[in-house]
């Protein structure tokens, strides 16, 4: 019986992974936040000792698609444009998006997954360690090694010894790398018993009694201006997760307009990782009118840790939440305990498709409210965009 394999994440993922390491996350945390699962992030970190390898956080030059770039092409093929228009749009040449297209092309079509797992398979992978080819460099820093000298001392002391050999030089990141990278070839990794701290995988460094910053470039809610407190102008959201049972990890995004408290849901069938939020949170923002796209206002999860991103694609400006404090939004906070009449707490989410999901937004933004003198958010909204459509006629 022939095995089946799991096809290999994008190493776009990889990529974000480590950077999330990097910026002080767990391992688990980091995963959720390349949009992957806790088991994947933890057999990548144990492969790789702990080392955060170059390849997979240097972002590739400009000639080579990026996989926000695969996402978009993906996108505009399914909407029905061209080669030519698909190549206007993203800003490349239409050969490019026409090899493209021929090359990673599975039973649904064009999948930009497949698409960068390909193009990570084809791209030559790292050369080999300097200490895997240069045997008597190697015999040298493993007898330093196992006189206890760090791999600092012995990179500086390597160009004393050696002075008019290169060859015998090597840096002190380079023996790390070989003794944690076993796939890099060199050192065997038995001689991190001879290292001070004796560690068999390597740690992300952090300054003593500092917490890195889990999202990095957060705009905080103490930014936010005052006409978003007053709800005197529209088009600025509260948005946050209803979770499903843990078993499932499933989950729905939820938006609530300040002003009127129109809903819109986020249907998230495959998680709620970074990526899959993105993906969704600009689709449903875009169905509206720019004039509604002001703010958004989140708490600190780390599906929104690429929230430039999301700020780019949707114009909004984008604010968080102090950590614990979720009376900082309020009014999506109320929503969510409207929703769980529908959503039921413990149940697989993942059960509520798109159109089940829009359904329950439509039954609650046609509630009568008492703050809108029992007028529904559907009615408010509509309002409010027939006032704009006849300011522009006036103009």
């Amino acid at each position: 019986m022939r095995k089946f394999t799991k096809p290999d994440l994008p190493r776009e993922h990889e990529r974000r992974f480590w950077q999330g390491v990097r910026a002080g996350l767990s391992v688990d945390e980091a995963a959720a936040s390349a949009g992957a699962s806790w088991s994947w992030g933890r057999r990548i970190f144990v492969r790789l000792g702990g080392v955060n390898p170059t390849r997979t956080t240097d972002p590739l030059g400009q000639r080579y698609l990026r996989f926000e770039e695969r996402e978009e092409i993906m996108r505009l093929q399914a909407s029905g444009l061209s080669v030519r228009a698909i190549a206007r749009e993203i800003g490349r040449h239409p050969s490019t998006v026409s090899r493209e297209l021929k090359r990673a092309v599975g039973v649904r079509g064009y999948r930009a997954g497949m698409a960068q797992t390909h193009a990570d398979r084809g791209r030559r992978g790292p050369r080999n360690a300097k200490l895997a080819t240069n045997l008597r460099l190697r015999r040298e820093v493993q007898a330093r090694l196992e006189r206890h000298d760090s791999p600092e001392q012995i990179a500086g002391r390597l160009k004393i010894d050696f002075p008019d050999e290169p060859e015998m030089w090597v840096s002190a990141e380079t023996i790390y790398q070989s003794l944690y990278i076993q796939a890099r070839g060199g050192l065997k990794r038995e001689l991190t018993a001879y290292l001070r701290t004796s560690r068999s995988m390597r740690k992300p460094r952090r300054t003593p009694g500092h917490r890195r910053t889990r999202i990095p470039d957060m705009v905080m809610i103490s930014e936010r201006p005052p006409e978003i407190e007053d709800r005197a102008v529209p088009g600025h959201w509260e948005g946050d997760l209803i979770m499903g049972s843990t078993a499932s990890g499933s989950a729905v995004g939820t938006l609530v307009e300040r002003t009127t408290g129109f809903v819109m849901l986020l249907h998230l069938p495959d998680g709620y990782g970074t990526l899959a939020v993105q993906a969704a949170l600009v689709a449903k923002m875009l169905t509206l009118d720019e004039q509604l796209r002001r703010s958004l206002t989140w708490d600190q999860g780390l599906e929104m840790a690429s929230h430039r991103e999301i700020a780019a694609a949707t114009g909004l400006d984008i604010y968080f939440c102090d950590p614990r404090s979720p009376w900082q939004r309020g009014t999506n906070e109320n929503t969510n305990g409207l929703l769980r009449q529908y959503l039921p707490k413990g149940k697989d989410l993942s059960f509520y498709g798109p159109g089940m999901l829009d359904n329950i937004a439509a039954e609650l933004n046609a509630r009568p409210r008492k703050r809108h003198r029992f007028r529904t958010p559907a009615e408010m909204l509509d309002e409010i965009l027939a006032k704009t459509t006849d300011n522009h006629g006036v103009a």
